[in-house]
């Protein structure tokens, strides 16, 4: 007999992987909150695909979590490989845009890389510490382990995307700065969303009538 799938687990996974991939487009464009602090575009994006993976470990487990994960990587791998295809297909005589359209769409493998590496690792660890805190809180105070989650994934995440991609290019000093101030605007996102998180949370374990507890499981990437 066939497992039926949740249609609330769907439509998440295909948020999840929407916003990586645009976070990937627009990550490229460097702006300044209130004039001084450094950021990138993608800073406004990003963190929902936390918030989803906060919801996704919490109500169906790790596992499920892990899946997604692997699916958004997938979908955000064959979106690049994508655009590199389109970059090479040749241009029509109209279309006098195609420098700005490779400049825009185009990445170094080096910050591709990069990018993939510190996604899978933030969002692995931050699906690890929610399945884990939840089992030892007993399911109670899932702010905590919300924004404790969101701070492990997206610490790795940020210190591992800018080293491998900026090191030796930029300077130590900016590069603290840029990893810094990506975990502060990140989590304080979190803790922002947090009442809107909560309430979305219980109202899907209270649909879906689950709500996993990773007793005895593996906990390993694949």
């Amino acid at each position: 007999m066939s497992k039926k799938v949740s249609t609330i687990y769907f439509i998440c996974g295909v948020i999840f992987a929407t916003c990586l991939i645009i976070s990937n487009v627009v990550e490229q464009k460097l702006i300044t909150i209130g004039g001084l602090i450094p950021a990138t575009a993608g800073l406004f994006l990003f963190p929902i695909s936390y918030v989803i993976n906060d919801l996704v470990a919490e109500v169906w487990g790790y596992r499920s979590a892990k899946l997604m994960i692997w699916l958004g990587f997938a979908m955000n791998a064959f979106a690049v490989l994508f655009f590199q295809f389109a970059i090479l297909l040749p241009s029509a005589v109209d279309f006098t845009h195609q420098d700005a359209f490779a400049l825009v769409l185009s990445s170094t493998m080096r910050i591709s890389l990069a990018s993939f590496i510190a996604f899978v690792c933030g969002s692995m660890l931050n699906a690890y510490v929610m399945s884990r805190m939840k089992v030892i809180q007993k399911g109670k105070r899932f702010s905590v382990r919300a924004v404790t989650s969101t701070i492990a994934g997206e610490t790795a995440d940020s210190i591992l995307f800018f080293t491998m991609a900026f090191w030796g290019i930029i300077p130590l000093e900016s590069m603290v700065i840029f990893i810094l101030t990506q975990i502060a605007m990140k989590t304080l996102y979190e803790i922002l969303l947090l009442p809107v998180t909560s309430s979305i949370v219980k109202y899907v374990k209270k649909r879906e009538q689950t709500d996993v507890y990773d007793i005895d499981i593996s906990y390993s990437l694949f």
